[in-house]
C-alpha cells in the first residue's frame, strides 16, 4: 500500500475517533493554553492584591499576553478561569453569576475579549453542592441550565470537578453534562474531574465509558509547586501506563495536570524534564504562570516549537516508560506519524550529570533501519544513526535529553502499525 493511501487512512482513523467523544469533534490534540488554579488559587483578596486576585483584571491581562508574546501562535489558545470567580449565590432565577466587584463587566465581555484576540475561554464548575472553594455547585437539578448560561456566555472549555459530591451523583452528573454541552449547539471541550475522585483505576473508574463521556480528564492529584509533586505524579501515572496509555487518543485524553515551569517549585533542569515527559505522555499543556513576569529561560522551554509538534502529533499515541535502570536512568518513547518517535532519557539521580549509553537495537526499534535525530533542547542533528549503533548521551541530575528520530530508511520488513498496546504487550515506534 502506497505511503499516501495509508496516511490517509491514518488520518481517516483519527478523525473518527473522536466521533465517540462527546460527539462534539473538539480536542483532536492535547489542548494547549493557560489555566489559572496552580500560581494563582482561590486569592479572592482584590484591595490588598489587586494583580494576583481571581478577577477580570488577570483574565484580561493573560489573554494579552497569550496574544502578543507569540503563545497564541504555537496553539497555547485556551484561557482557563478556575474556582472562585463566581458571586456566592445564584441569582433569582437559579443562574451562576460571577462576582459583580471581581468580574463587573461579566463572563461574556471576557469571552468577546478572548475571541477577539483569536483565543477561547474555559470556565470551572464542580458538580456538587459547593466547589471545592465553596462557592456554589452544580446540582444534578441544575447540569442543563449550567451547561446552557456556560454556551450563552461564549465559553469554549468547561472543567467540571468533583467536590461535594457521591460516588452516584458523579456516575450520573459527568455524562449528564456531556449531554447538556452537546444540546447547547455550541462547541465546549469537557475536561471531566470523574476519575480522580475515583481513584483513578479500574474497576472503580471504566475508561471506556470515560473515552466516551469527556474530552480529557484529571486522573490523580493536583499538582503542586515542587518537584516532589511532579514525580509523584510521573511515577503514578508509568505505574499504571498499561491501564492508562491505551485509553488516550484524539479526542480524550489523559491529563496529568498543569505545566508548573515558570514559577518557584523547579530548577530549570527540572522545568525541562517536566515539559518533555508530559510531551511523551501527550498530557494537555496548559500553563498555570504569571505570563507578565516570565523568566525567558521558562518561556524558551514553554515555546519550544519541536516540542509543540511532538506533543500535538496527529497519531495521539500516548507514550509509556520502557526502561528503568538501576542506575536511577528512565527511558521513554513515543510513537509519532510518518514512522517518527520520540525518546527522552531522564535522570532521577541528583549526584551529577550521567553518561548513559546503549543503542536503538536495545531498544526495540527495527532493525536495519536509519534514523535521523535532532535533540529537541539543543537542536542538534545526528544523521545516519543505524539502529545496531552504540550511542551515549550526557543526563543533568532530575535532566532529560530528548530526541526526536525520522527515518531516512526502513527495514526491508515493515512494522505492524500499532495503534494502541494491551497491557503486557511489547511497546515499539510505529511504522506507517
Amino acid at each position: 500500500m502506497g505511503t499516501a493511501v495509508l496516511s490517509g487512512l491514518v488520518l481517516a482513523v483519527a478523525l473518527a475517533l473522536p466521533s465517540v467523544a462527546l460527539e462534539n469533534g473538539l480536542a483532536l490534540t492535547p489542548p494547549m493554553g493557560w489555566l489559572a488554579w496552580e500560581r494563582f488559587r482561590c486569592n479572592v483578596d482584590c484591595r490588598e492584591d489587586p494583580r494576583n486576585c481571581i478577577s477580570e483584571t488577570l483574565f484580561y491581562e493573560m489573554a494579552d499576553r497569550l496574544a502578543e508574546d507569540g503563545w497564541r501562535d504555537l496553539g497555547y489558545k485556551y484561557i482557563n478561569i478556575d474556582d472562585c470567580w463566581s458571586a456566592k449565590q445564584r441569582d433569582a432565577a437559579g443562574r451562576l453569576v460571577p462576582d459583580p466587584e471581581r468580574f463587573p463587566r461579566g463572563i461574556k465581555a471576557l469571552a468577546d475579549y478572548v475571541h477577539a484576540r483569536g483565543l477561547k475561554l474555559g470556565i470551572y464548575g464542580d458538580l456538587g453542592i459547593l466547589t471545592c472553594g465553596g462557592y456554589p455547585g452544580t446540582t444534578l437539578d441544575r447540569v442543563e441550565q449550567d451547561a446552557q448560561t456556560f454556551a450563552e456566555w461564549g465559553v469554549d472549555m468547561l472543567k467540571l470537578d468533583g467536590c461535594y459530591s457521591s460516588g452516584e451523583e458523579q456516575a450520573k452528573g459527568y455524562p449528564e453534562m456531556a449531554r447538556a454541552l452537546n444540546a447547547t449547539g455550541r462547541p465546549i471541550v469537557y475536561s471531566c474531574s470523574w476519575p480522580a475522585y475515583q481513584g483513578g483505576l479500574p474497576p472503580k473508574v471504566n475508561y471506556t465509558i470515560l473515552a466516551e463521556v469527556c474530552n480529557l480528564w484529571r486522573n490523580y492529584d493536583d499538582i503542586q509547586d515542587s518537584w516532589d509533586s511532579v514525580l509523584s505524579i510521573l511515577d503514578w501515572f508509568f505505574a499504571n501506563q498499561d491501564v492508562l496509555q491505551p485509553v488516550a487518543g484524539p479526542g480524550h485524553w489523559n491529563d496529568p495536570d498543569m505545566l508548573i515551569i515558570g514559577n518557584f517549585g523547579l530548577s530549570y533542569e527540572q522545568s525541562r524534564s517536566q515539559m518533555a515527559l508530559w510531551t511523551v505522555m501527550a498530557a494537555p499543556l496548559l500553563m498555570s504562570t504569571d505570563l507578565r513576569t516570565i523568566s525567558p529561560s521558562a518561556k524558551e522551554i514553554l515555546q519550544n516549537r519541536l516540542m509543540i509538534q511532538i506533543n500535538q502529533d496527529p497519531l495521539g499515541i500516548q507514550g509509556r516508560r520502557i526502561v528503568k535502570e538501576k542506575s536511577h536512568i528512565e527511558v521513554f518513547l513515543r510513537p509519532l506519524s510518518q514512522a517518527a518517535s520520540a525518546l527522552v532519557f531522564f535522570s532521577r539521580r541528583t549526584d551529577m550529570p550521567f553518561v548513559y549509553t546503549t543503542s536503538l537495537a536495545k531498544l526495540h526499534f527495527p532493525e536495519d533501519a536509519v534514523y535521523e535525530v535532532q535533540d529537541v533542547y539543543s537542536g542538534k542533528i545526528i544523521s545516519g544513526l543505524k539502529t545496531e549503533d552504540s550511542f551515549s548521551v550526557v543526563i543533568n541530575p532530575t535532566g532529560v535529553v530528548m530526541w526526536y528520530l525520522s527515518p531516512t530508511a526502513l527495514p526491508a520488513q515493515p512494522w505492524h502499525v500499532v495503534r494502541q498496546q494491551a497491557p503486557g504487550a511489547g511497546f515499539r515506534p510505529v511504522l506507517l
